[in-house]
């Protein structure tokens, strides 16, 4: 009765509105229709978008088939949609209008109707990455010819170890959640000399990750095996593949994963540094050897400019620079220090601090080293508008939203470090960082201020104009009602994160939200380090950093264990040596079954399973988890479409083999229907498939994107890479069981080839947004398209096929670099860098691997490829580590250090099933 009552009551109120604010006074016969038009589609709005919203509460999230909309009675906040219902109810009152209008006013009527249906089916294809730019990248990062050796000690623990260690660092401190595929560093005692592998970034920026690998031979020589050597001559490709088997063997974690290097960014760490100085500095959280060791590789990757690139291939940058000078001062380098010298004449001849982007500006007014009037507004408020209002913070990609939701909790604090007015080391980077006296820039006006080399998304007029008008609201809004609205926002935002929390066990979806995460839980409890939130913060610190040749990075996410697993499984099963490898195979089999999302035991005693309750989920908009795979592992929480996909995968390819027959746990054909269910629900409009979530917003939200230096952050776009791997998936699914949502796989199938299709460039290609680049994206658009049954003579897949083939190089390999992500055109030099002739065997694996599945008539140049593969093959079975292959958001490369193992296996043993066998 009382949401009967409510919707009487919205129509009252909207008769009123109509009457006072909408029609003129000059009453005509249309007038009391138009009014009752209003009312009756505001009252439909207050209806569909609270009343009934997420009615019924069980398929929140779910679709009726292809991607295509929401089966609740009213507005889905999981897919940031109304039902076909609620649609009709809102706009239907206005075509009582019609037959009262001049022919004229019919016109224009239905043509703001055909309008709209332009817009919606434009929007279908909001996931268009887009043609070259037309700025591309030109300047190249150089950094002294030096080798760099860090100090001895440092070892890796991981799963049930990993716990133990912490559990004796933070006494009494819980730490919840799957123990599977946690991977964290200590120097268990710190030993004489230094690391036995160098460090030189001129020669590759790129470490090797030689610490973890030698302590995995060691490891591996301990209990008495043998390491792949010289001796061991491959006589074909097939003995080939098994040699790389070999040596992947030995890099194997005790729990059936294969750790490495997720590091890249250089922005993240600093991050990290300076909420570890504004809550005290507590050793728990870094202690003297991590400092020294963070220390070590902001220097090492200081360039000759005496700047700091974005990531470690990326050329000096604002952001880059600003970040990671602050944070050498933070960690005790002093100011007159030659790396502070050069980093500070890097930073005054683009202007000073006001000049970098606003990410660094937040951390900068965190720290005290920046007025907050430097800064825009981020209002906590907004989080109380409806979630059905055509820009809400809970439609943006989950990535942005988590992000921006302790910065704004923080910003509406207005945290600063509370000893900044009396720290000798803040009033000297006052001083240090600014072209001019600290106390006479004008905060406000520096706002708009950023470098042009850190400006690849310059902010949109549109985004200008909406930062104008809050700062009017912050500066002439009444304070009484500003400061109460204020307030409920700021107690929401508070809940929230608690909730990403708990989501999470504390690891968080990554590395910024989680030191934002852990300031604003310290700032909520009084600037104190002794709660149990803090302390549980400071326990999952580890879980982001890594220590390779070139010291302790933070990575931008808690390892890529699921992911790097599930591929290593599937390149085992084509090459048909895993009963070779059976206690390999059957460890990372294993582990798959660990870290599937809420289904091992461990996992569903954590906090994290009572937020997979649908009520829950409504409130902090998350996704389905239950039965998904992550990226990393189960205790993050966090499921994605395609690391969904490639665990389905790898656990269908493996399922039937006699060694995981032999020596693993079934899973349950229940958990595999849910993990299809999570992969189901990921389906855009558009056919494509999110990573995370839904679209849930529009194209038009990247005007409003205020990052500066990142793009296409705003929305969950559908991706070629998201679409390939959901598509194959459920198509494996399928021909396994082919009675499960039949009808509803089939139609996905048909409308993900569709979106395939609409996205593969002129020249045939896909750009790839989560690796370099093009060969990477190109070979995730062939097997997707093959796999979802178009015919292999189709000029889609020859188009594709042109393209590799017109980008292979004279040694047989292809190559590119991170250029090819950024200015969105194929590298213009290839992997000339950092590559061997122009080539990389990563970007050589995924070239081979398209050719192959769409069929390529090129045996020739097939062959020639695998002969590179085979040429760069290193005497243990690895290969070495070249350019950087990953990046996130356009501009910022990432280090995947096992594709270089991975991709090659599979790309060979592809050749010896298809090509090799049919030869012989």
């Amino acid at each position: 009765m009382s949401s009967l009552a409510s919707a009487l009551s919205a129509i009252d109120a909207a008769r009123a509105c109509a009457r006072a604010w909408v029609i003129p006074a000059a009453m005509t016969e249309s007038v009391p229709v138009g009014t009752e038009a209003f009312a009756l589609s505001a009252a439909a709005v207050v209806l569909f978008g609270h009343v009934l919203a997420a009615v019924p509460l069980s398929k929140i999230g779910q679709n009726g088939g292809a991607g295509y909309c929401t089966v609740v009675l009213g507005y889905d906040n999981s897919r940031g949609e109304w039902s076909l219902l609620a649609t009709a109810c809102i706009f239907a009152p206005y075509a009582l209008l019609l037959p009262l209008l001049p022919p004229a006013g019919v016109l224009l009527a239905l043509a703001a109707c055909g309008a709209l249906a332009c817009y919606y089916f434009a929007g279908m294809h909001a996931s268009h990455p887009g043609g070259a730019r037309a700025h591309r990248i030109l300047r190249e990062p150089q950094w002294a010819d030096k080798a760099h050796h860090l100090d001895a000690g440092w070892r890796c623990a991981v799963a049930e170890e990993s716990h133990r260690v912490t559990a004796a660092l933070l006494k009494g401190c819980e730490l919840t959640g799957e123990p599977a595929g946690r991977q964290i560093w200590h120097r268990p005692a710190a030993r004489e000399g230094k690391a036995s592998t160098g460090f030189n970034p001129q020669k590759n920026p790129n470490p090797s990750d030689a610490l973890w690998r030698e302590q995995r031979v060691d490891a591996w020589r301990a209990a008495g095996k043998s390491v792949p050597d010289a001796s061991w001559q491959p006589r074909s490709i097939r003995e080939a593949v098994r040699k790389a088997m070999a040596w992947y063997n030995v890099l194997q974690a005790d729990d059936g994963h294969w750790a490495g290097d997720y590091g890249g960014p250089h922005f993240l760490m600093p991050g990290l540094v300076v909420v570890w100085y504004v809550t005290g500095r507590p050793a728990e959280m870094l202690s003297p050897d991590f400092q020294q060791a963070m220390a070590h590789y902001l220097r090492v990757h200081q360039q000759l400019d005496g700047g700091w690139g974005m990531h470690i291939e990326s050329p000096s940058t604002m952001f880059g620079s600003c970040m990671c000078y602050i944070a050498l001062r933070l960690l005790g380098v002093p100011r007159d220090d030659p790396a502070m010298v050069k980093g500070r004449v890097f930073i005054h001849s683009y202007g000073g601090g006001i000049y970098t982007g606003s990410w660094a500006k937040l951390y900068m007014c965190l720290l005290g080293v920046m007025d907050w009037e430097a800064h825009h507004p981020i209002p906590p408020e907004l989080w109380l508008l409806p979630d059905w209002f055509p820009f809400h913070p809970g439609r943006l990609w989950c990535h942005c939203r988590m992000v921006y939701l302790p910065m704004c909790y923080l910003y509406g604090k207005r945290f600063v470090y509370p000893d900044a007015e009396t720290d000798p080391l803040i009033a000297s980077l006052r001083s240090e960082l600014y072209c001019q006296d600290y106390a006479a820039v004008p905060w406000a006006s520096t706002r708009e201020l950023v470098a042009e080399i850190d400006n690849y998304s310059p902010v949109h007029p549109l985004m200008k104009l909406a930062n104008g008008a809050l700062a009017v609201y912050e500066r002439h809004a009444p304070s009484a009602l500003r400061d109460w609205v204020r307030a409920r926002g700021l107690r929401f935002a508070i809940e929230y994160i608690g909730a990403e929390d708990l989501q999470t066990n504390f690891i968080d979806i990554g590395p910024v939200n989680k030191v934002l995460n852990m300031l604003s839980r310290y700032v909520e409890a009084g600037c104190t380090q002794h709660t149990d939130a803090f302390r549980r913060h400071m326990a999952r610190v580890p879980d982001y950093l890594w220590v390779s040749e070139d010291g302790m990075k933070m990575q931008g996410y808690n390892g890529s264990q699921g992911w790097d697993t599930s591929f290593a499984l599937q390149a085992f099963a084509e090459g048909g040596l895993c009963d070779e490898f059976p206690e390999m195979v059957a460890k990372a089999y294993a582990y798959l079954e660990r870290t599937q999302i809420l289904c091992s035991p461990e996992s569903r005693k954590s906090p994290a399973f009572a937020f997979e309750d649908c009520a829950m989920r409504k409130r902090f908009y998350r996704h389905v988890s239950e039965g998904g795979w992550p990226f990393s592992s189960a205790a993050h929480g966090w499921p994605i479409s395609d690391c969904t996909a490639e665990g389905l995968k790898a656990v269908l390819a493996m399922r039937n083999l006699q060694c995981i027959r032999e020596r693993c746990a079934v899973i349950p054909d229940e958990r595999l229907f849910k993990a299809v269910n999570v992969i189901l629900t990921l389906q855009n409009v558009d056919g494509g498939f999110a990573t995370y979530e839904n679209n849930r917003g529009y194209r038009w939200y990247e005007w409003l994107n205020p990052s500066e230096v990142f793009g296409d952050i705003m929305i969950d776009y559908s991706y070629v890479e998201c679409s390939m791997a959901s598509l194959s998936a459920i198509y494996a699914f399928h021909q396994a069981y082919p009675a499960h949502r039949s009808r509803e796989v089939q139609e996905a199938i048909a409308a993900g080839r569709r979106f395939i299709k609409s996205i593969q460039r002129e020249d045939g290609s896909w750009y790839g947004s989560w690796g370099c680049c093009f060969t990477y994206g190109t070979w995730f658009g062939v097997e997707g398209l093959v796999l979802s049954g178009e015919p292999k003579h189709s000029d889609a897949l020859r188009r594709a096929c042109h393209f590799l083939l017109s980008k292979q190089n004279a040694n047989g390999g292809w190559g590119e670099d991170f250029t090819s992500c950024y200015d969105k055109a194929y590298a213009q030099h290839g992997a000339q860098r950092w590559g061997n002739g122009g080539s990389g065997v990563v970007n050589t694996a995924w070239a081979l691997l398209a050719l192959m599945a769409a069929g390529s008539p090129d045996g020739a140049a097939i062959k020639r490829g695998v002969e590179y593969l085979i040429s760069q093959q290193r005497d243990t079975g690895d290969w070495d580590q070249e350019g950087i292959t990953g990046v996130f958001n356009r501009a910022c490369g990432i280090s995947y250090t096992q594709y270089r193992n991975i991709f090659p296996i599979w790309a060979l043993a592809r050749y010896a099933h298809e090509y090799e066998r049919h030869a012989a």
